[in-house]
């Protein structure tokens, strides 16, 4: 079986890359993986370079500032601005929020919420995990009690991606303290200005900014800021997550990293009178991180076609996110492996091997295996929703 995209979008594919040469500096190389100021700034202005193209979100119903684009052609978007390693802010909005909205919210909460998304001018942030709440995230004990017309929030969240930046956020919170733990929580759609919202950065090893811990202190929130129904927020949460997991063309940036250290590899000397190329180990390091790379893209694409006749992935969803995620981390174990001594400076060096990428991402990848549920919590999914097995 040979998969082809039609020449309509190989031809989508071709304009977005034109646009890409035309809206990023001609020399560039892909964001580093840890965000700060500059960065940040840098990728809000190429946000509202999309807006335009209604390429923000283009899978989006139009009137939400989409163009309706098929799921196959939302792939080859991503999988163009993947490889051109666009910078990406409000993945959280536009990837995950957005979609769950489209099939939760209210009319009055679409016109609301979606248009800023679409336009680039609101971002917003992830208000899930807790301290003692990550793998249990049900177990969450932040609490949003009715008061009038509004909730009086209070608690705490951490791991909060973009926290700092962020315009508003989409937080679950406790709403029945004497329900079963799944059923006692509400999902709700907070501006991060309301009076009682702090917000304190966590730096990680791989000394980026992105992470925060938020505190909600009586926190007041208006009852139209409630998505779906009252204590049923559990089940539209895991719908967002289903999105966040599914990685529509993600596979695209390995391939491009994969791409450069295999260009490495054949052109670099092996100090012996050799290339690094001519040691077997090497090449065969390396074709298993290509064929590792085709699965993910096919599994991707198992997603896709799911999503294109109607269905919503679950267990599906979380075999790619296991499987990315360990490609992501070989690709860097084994990139700094074959690189050597070199291969773990960082920077635009001269002795720093394929700008630090590998490096940088060695360290900025120990995440990936939990943000978004733990690789463990997706094995659990894989067993009992896929395969059936029981829970004990």
């Amino acid at each position: 079986m040979r998969f082809k995209f039609t020449d309509e979008q190989e031809a989508f594919r071709g304009e977005v890359n034109a646009f890409l040469k035309d809206a990023l500096p001609s020399d560039w190389e892909g964001a580093d993986n840890a965000i700060d100021d500059e960065s940040y700034e840098f990728g809000r202005e190429f946000l509202k370079k999309l807006a335009p193209q209604r390429w923000i979100a283009p899978a989006w119903p139009k009137q939400y500032g989409g163009l309706e684009l098929s799921h196959w052609d939302q792939v080859v978007y991503n999988e163009a601005m993947g490889y051109a390693r666009a910078p990406i802010v409000n993945t959280a909005a536009v990837g995950y929020l957005g979609p769950t909205i489209i099939l939760y919210g209210n009319d009055e909460q679409k016109a609301q919420h979606l248009p800023g998304i679409t336009s680039g001018e609101v971002v917003w942030c992830q208000g899930y995990s807790e301290p003692n709440s990550g793998s249990d995230l049900a177990s969450l004990q932040t609490r949003a009690v009715a008061d009038g017309d509004e909730f009086i929030l209070n608690g705490q969240k951490i791991w909060t991606s973009q926290a700092h930046y962020a315009d508003w956020m989409f937080v679950i919170a406790r709403t029945d303290p004497d329900a079963p733990k799944h059923r006692g929580i509400s999902y709700f759609l907070m501006d991060m200005k309301t009076p009682g919202v702090s917000v304190r950065p966590l730096i990680n090893m791989a000394n980026g900014e992105g992470f925060n811990e938020v505190f909600f202190d009586n926190v007041r929130i208006p009852k139209t800021g409630l998505l779906g129904e009252l204590n049923r927020g559990w089940y539209i949460a895991t719908t967002t997550l289903d999105f966040e997991r599914s990685a529509l063309g993600g596979s695209a940036g390995v391939q491009r990293t994969l791409e450069d250290l295999t260009r490495f590899a054949k052109a670099e000397s092996d100090g012996a009178g050799g290339r690094l190329w001519d040691k077997p180990l090497v090449r065969h390091a390396l074709a298993d991180l290509w064929v590792s790379l085709d699965v993910t893209k096919m599994l991707s694409y198992r997603v896709v076609s799911m999503q294109a006749r109607g269905l919503v992935p679950n267990y599906e969803a979380s075999i790619i996110k296991v499987f990315s995620t360990d490609l992501i981390q070989k690709q860097a174990r084994v990139g700094l492996g074959i690189m050597g001594l070199y291969g773990g400076l960082w920077g635009d060096g001269p002795w720093a091997k394929l700008r630090g990428r590998l490096a940088k991402s060695y360290v900025a990848t120990v995440g990936t295996a939990i943000a978004g549920g733990t690789t463990e919590i997706q094995r659990n999914i894989i067993a009992q929703r896929g395969l059936g097995l029981p829970r004990q």
